[in-house]
């Protein structure tokens, strides 16, 4: 029997939602309209009343962050060596200068030692991320920014649905900033939102989202030259029914995962990643389950493990490479060595299967193809 091929992700799209698109579409208002604000207001009661604004990405949530909080060319903000590449593209889009420091091995998120050490006086704001739905330590993280008077834009494109200390990530601090794309734990096909902000930040938010315009008696005014990222309705009413089934799509990644670490829980050679409070505890989302690969005991390289599970019809993913070691960071002066947890994990990292609609069976397969690839390949 020919196996189907297992994704490393893929969304669950009801048919409730299928249908309510459909409503969309045959209303004639498709653009921003009364379901972006609908949409707006359940992420706001999710996250315990906090004001919400919506965009058209995470990237554009965070460079819009930045924007509403002043930091622009001269600025430093400190952010990790290890994410996806936009966490640091934003800042460098507002002429601010990007910070690296290190992260932690396991828990991939930012090392707050050297955050410490990192801040000058040109220092504006940390942009820490809860990689894979980990929460940074928050207690840790805001006691420095208030000491040094910094601003907070958290990067939370992996935390919809985590908590630190019982509280929804997005439901208190700064500026916090969600991705809504097809592989996160839910979806507007393409989104993101910002949580959070003065009454003041949140007007900007929506200035720059469309165009630095807003309406004044008899028309609209430009006060700045603003851009575009206005979510669409269609892609609110797919949120909708996404946000809706968020506990459930979150509760199921957390079973999954523990069926990874049951299966590996006395393997020494895959290094797993941290479990925060209990593998199965609400306060993480499990956006991604990324294992670091033994590869200083194998005779095969990355990219032929990711060929071999292909051949057993298993996709992965790689979450993520070193921002710093790439050509636009280089340029700046960064260089290999600089932050070796941020490295080893961009050389070693595999992301594994984990969505929703997976089975527990599909974990012992896939955990059966990893120790069949590595076995076979020790040195």
């Amino acid at each position: 029997m020919v196996k189907k091929m297992l994704p490393f992700t893929r969304p669950t799209i009801d048919e409730e939602t299928i249908q309510g698109v459909a409503e969309v579409l045959r209303s004639g208002w498709l653009a921003s309209g009364p379901k972006v604000a609908e949409f707006e207001a359940a992420l706001s009661r999710y996250l315990g009343g906090r004001p919400v604004r919506t965009q058209t990405s995470a990237t554009a949530s965070m460079e819009m962050a930045l924007l509403a909080c002043g930091i622009g060319e001269g600025d430093e903000v400190i952010t990790p060596a290890m994410s996806f590449v936009a966490t640091a593209n934003v800042i460098m889009r507002v002429r601010a200068r990007p910070v690296f420091v290190d992260v932690g091995l396991d828990s991939r998120n930012i090392d707050f030692e050297q955050v410490e050490a990192a801040i000058t006086p040109r220092t504006r704001a940390i942009l820490p991320v809860h990689f894979a739905g980990l929460p940074v330590n928050m207690d840790r993280l805001y006691d420095i920014a208030k000491r040094h008077g910094l601003r907070v834009i958290e990067d939370a494109a992996h935390a919809i649905g985590s908590a630190w200390k019982g509280r929804r990530i997005g439901s208190f601090g700064d500026l916090v900033c969600f991705s809504f794309h097809p592989n996160k734990n839910m979806t507007t096909i393409e989104g993101g939102a910002v949580s959070g902000g003065s009454a003041e930040e949140v007007k900007a938010l929506e200035l720059h989202r469309w165009h630095g315009q807003m309406k004044i008696p008899g028309g609209v005014d430009t006060l700045f030259a603003g851009g575009k990222a206005n979510l669409s309705d269609v892609a609110a009413r797919v949120g909708l029914g996404q946000l809706a089934r968020l506990e459930e799509f979150n509760a199921r990644r957390r079973q999954l995962v523990a069926r990874y670490f049951s299966l590996w829980s006395d393997d020494p050679a895959v290094r797993l990643p941290e479990r925060g409070t209990g593998g199965e505890a609400e306060d993480h989302s499990w956006h991604v389950f990324a294992p670091l690969l033994p590869l200083g005991q194998l005779k095969i390289t990355r990219p032929q493990f990711i060929e071999a599970m292909a051949q057993r019809d298993i996709a992965v993913g790689l979450h993520y490479p070193a921002i710093h070691l790439f050509s636009a960071y280089r340029a700046l002066g960064y260089r290999e060595g600089q932050f070796p947890n941020a490295e080893r994990i961009g050389r070693e990292t595999i992301t594994l299967p984990l969505f929703p609609a997976m089975e527990l069976n599909d974990v012992d397969r896939v955990v059966a193809a990893v120790n069949e690839i590595t076995t076979g390949a020790r040195l």
